[in-house]
């Protein structure tokens, strides 16, 4: 394994997982060289502290919301490769915690039907929407599906992003979801990233399947439980997909399988999401558009994360979520693209990051943190999304002295060097 000395950058690190509120911001350690070695980060040394502790060993310094990262004396001078940041920024790599990468076919046709003034809801109620994919995933294959993914896992690298989640959610037959899974599964093994999987089996009702809920609940949950044990199961509550009774039924009996949860709450309409993610201990609550302030009061005093998706409020429907009232009360935040092929046609972490802070009222800080350590917390991941030694070296050199840029600067890719696990991409 090799090691790379990345010398005079301009650290940005966001907090551990857990923080809340005001604490939740990435901040500055100021010009550090950060060596890798072994995949982990090995050192951070920053340029103060070496010129005050020249002989000191494992010293430590303390941030702005009082923790403390280890530090170690100069690394030596030979390393494999060096690099010269020469003030750029270096953040964690991004952590994209909610996408649906994996699908076939093309909603083209209905986005400009939207243009005309066809609703999201008006479009998946006429049997267009997600079930015009569902039909389209349900005719490609599984090496098909595990190709096209591998196309946009490529592009998520460019743009900066290290570890990402891919739901399934568009087979809708038990058969059609072991198929995508499979195929996230194969996509996975030649992306040097991360690639977390999640079954969505709540996603649209099929129309055409009578006792949709049942079957699913009764026959798909168990075949992915038998073949993919543990991974997290998803739901989409909205109107005109599943009701409050039936996430209820999936989401108990996907936990008494010992799966996590996750849960599709007010895109649209608050039907009660919040409160059920709490009381079943969800992982996430994602979307929160329609989120009423009692909700969003309540989801931020309890241990379950909200994730915003903000591409969709370009793209789609026009709404927002308030992240400003979740942060202000002490909620954990996530920021993910939500990647897919009707809502949020989009690769761009930087670009769900640029709308957070327009949109959603969120700072820079705070974005930087929601779309790394935030979104590891999520997934469950506590070795990446923070730049210290020991955890993955999963890391993005900017093209920019100052990290705002990243939520300042529209349709520009600053993303310079990606290294995963410490190799550069």
């Amino acid at each position: 394994m090799t090691s790379t000395l990345i010398r005079n950058a301009r650290v940005v690190t966001a907090p551990a997982a857990g923080r809340r509120g005001p604490d939740a911001v990435a901040t500055s350690l100021g010009l550090c060289d950060v060596r890798l070695e072994h995949g982990v980060i090995a050192s951070v040394t920053t340029h103060d502290a070496r010129r005050r502790f020249t002989s000191v060993e494992g010293f430590s310094v303390t941030n702005a919301q009082g923790e403390r990262t280890e530090l170690h004396d100069p690394p030596p001078a030979h390393a494999d490769h060096t690099i010269d940041a020469a003030g750029r920024v270096l953040i964690p790599g991004f952590v994209d915690c909610h996408t649906h990468a994996c699908w076939a076919g093309s909603r083209l046709d209905e986005w400009e039907q939207r243009l005309r003034g066809a609703s999201y809801l008006d479009i998946l109620r006429a049997g267009g929407g997600i079930m015009s994919t569902v039909r389209a995933v349900r005719a490609a294959s599984r090496r098909d599906l595990a190709d096209s993914t591998r196309d946009r896992l490529s592009r998520f690298l460019d743009a900066g992003t290290t570890t990402i989640e891919i739901k399934s959610g568009y087979g809708l037959t038990t058969a059609d979801e072991l198929k995508m899974l499979g195929a996230i599964t194969d996509a996975a093994a030649s992306w040097p990233g991360t690639v977390v999987p999640t079954a969505l089996l709540g996603h649209a009702i099929d129309p055409d399947q009578p006792d949709f809920v049942r079957r699913t609940i009764r026959e798909t949950l168990p075949a992915v439980h038998a073949e993919f044990p543990g991974i997290p199961i998803d739901l989409y509550l909205e109107s005109g997909a599943w009701s409050l009774d039936h996430a209820r039924a999936l989401l108990e009996a996907a936990l008494a399988l010992q799966h996590p949860i996750r849960l599709h709450a007010d895109q649209f309409s608050s039907m009660g999401g919040i409160p059920l993610a709490i009381a079943l201990g969800a992982r996430s609550v994602d979307h929160l558009e329609a989120s009423t302030l009692p909700d969003l009061r309540a989801l931020a005093a309890s241990d379950v994360t909200g994730v915003i998706l903000p591409v969709c409020g370009v793209h789609a429907e026009g709404s927002f979520a308030d992240a400003r009232t979740l942060l202000d009360a002490g909620g954990l935040l996530a920021i993910a693209t939500n990647c897919n092929p009707g809502s949020a046609p989009t690769e761009s972490m930087p670009l769900a990051l640029a709308i957070a802070v327009r949109r959603c009222r969120v700072t820079p800080a705070e974005a930087i943190a929601a779309a790394t350590s935030g979104a590891a917390n999520v997934l469950r991941l506590p070795d990446r999304g923070r730049i210290s030694p020991g955890l993955r070296a999963d890391l993005c050199l900017l093209d920019t002295t100052d990290e705002r840029d990243l939520a300042f600067r529209l349709a520009s890719n600053l993303v310079r060097t990606v290294w995963c696990a410490g190799v550069a991409r």
